[in-house]
């Protein structure tokens, strides 16, 4: 699926280069363990013509000769993850998705804390069409780091994100994409099936729906960076121009929440005007209703809203939430703890879990939750403040080079 990858030029010097620091650690434990025997002696001996003849070839670009010397050389050692590491990254290259997907199988179980391995891993199952595998191993790869390299990072997130729309995890994907922060065409394209809620790869957008896409974007973008000047006439643009898109106004409706709460109450009304089952307005509805604490007038809405869309993790939040209130604690966290397992990197989502998990006297797992949700905010204004705009590079689909060394 070409159509979705970023430019990976950057990354393939990352693929090529982070092993290379331990790669002269491997041989040399393997020659020091193996120096019992004249058998294991040779044995070394053949691996470490394999490793110099497959680093020779992959240096010279020829990646064939590369990667049966690497076959032979994890062949003759299969616990040799620098071996695993770069078949992946030389049949990625290549375009064999199942095989550069194997490697990276091979590789995160026998080290399965190495972040990389597991971003890699993900991006490799997208290409195969294995959406859920990819999901949980990206949210692998992130939780353990992906070694400071900014266009894994932003190659992996803008993955993720295209995996979350296409399930229809929409305030996932914002939360997500919004850590890009940037005009770059393709986080605009991203911006705008999200604000128009639409489950769709880029490439689906159909024709007569573009320029919608577009201008939602460019509204959705600017919101994510808080240029509100910016955002509010791009949302007023588009809902002059479509104004019977109850996607439209619910959009709007949400970025005026913290301006003008009225006007998007009605904006919220209106999309429900336009579609009674508008589940998204009975969410954002049941949360202004808790908060003016009008518990009993939210419930249904909370309610209906998680029958219509049981994986969109709000509903499952403000529901938790208002069965809190209502003094239905154990109701209150399986939902909020349905809404973790839904999204679990929102400290939101933990923040709610350990006021219920306290209300019900379970002090350790709140202590649990708070730590969870003190880290995850943590992270996330280091993100916001960073500026991770930096991160979104070429959008081009230039393949990435193996032999190339930083």
């Amino acid at each position: 699926m070409n159509n979705v990858r970023f430019s990976l030029i950057l990354l393939c010097s990352f693929l090529m280069t982070c092993v290379l620091s331990t790669h002269g650690q491997t041989r040399s434990r393997a020659k020091r363990t193996s120096a019992g025997t004249k058998t294991s002696s040779q044995s070394s001996a053949v691996f470490d013509n394999l490793v110099k003849v497959a680093d020779e070839a992959r240096i010279a670009g020829r990646l064939d000769e590369a990667i049966e010397a690497y076959t032979r050389a994890v062949q003759n050692r299969p616990k040799w993850p620098d071996g695993w590491w770069y078949l992946g990254a030389l049949y990625y290259e290549k375009d064999l998705y199942p095989q550069a997907r194997d490697a990276f199988n091979k590789l995160v179980v026998l080290e399965p804390k190495r972040g990389p391995a597991w971003a890699m891993l993900g991006l490799c199952q997208f290409q195969t069409r294995e959406y859920e595998p990819a999901v949980t191993a990206f949210q692998r790869g992130y939780v353990l780091g992906l070694d400071g390299n900014k266009e894994l990072y932003t190659v992996v997130r803008y993955h993720a994100v295209l995996l979350y729309i296409r399930s229809g995890q929409f305030e996932v994907a914002f939360d997500v994409l919004r850590e890009l922060q940037t005009d770059n065409p393709k986080i605009v394209e991203a911006f705008g099936l999200i604000m128009l809620r639409m489950p769709l790869f880029p490439t689906e957008i159909p024709a007569e729906r573009r320029e919608e896409v577009l201008l939602a974007g460019q509204a959705g973008a600017s919101m994510a960076a808080q240029r509100r000047d910016d955002a509010r006439k791009a949302f007023q643009d588009l809902v002059g121009r479509y104004p019977d898109d109850p996607n439209v106004h619910y959009s709007f409706g949400v970025f005026m929440m913290h301006q003008d709460v009225d006007l998007a109450v009605k904006e919220f009304l209106r999309a429900l005007e336009l579609n009674a089952q508008h589940q998204p307005a009975m969410v954002q509805l049941a949360f202004e209703y808790l908060k003016r604490r009008e518990y009993e007038t939210a419930l249904p809405l909370a309610e209906k809203s998680v029958a219509l869309a049981p994986r969109m993790y709000p509903a499952r939040n403000v529901l938790g939430r208002v069965l809190l209130e209502l003094g239905q604690t154990a109701r209150a966290i399986t939902e909020l703890e349905e809404g973790i397992r839904l999204a679990p990197e929102s400290f939101e989502m933990h923040f709610a879990l350990a006021r219920a998990y306290a209300r019900a006297g379970r002090k350790a797992e709140a202590d649990r939750e708070n730590e969870i949700f003190k880290k995850l905010q943590e992270k996330y204004n280091q993100q916001i403040g960073a500026g991770q705009s930096e991160n979104a590079t070429s959008t081009t689909t230039a393949k990435p080079d193996p032999a190339k060394k930083n």
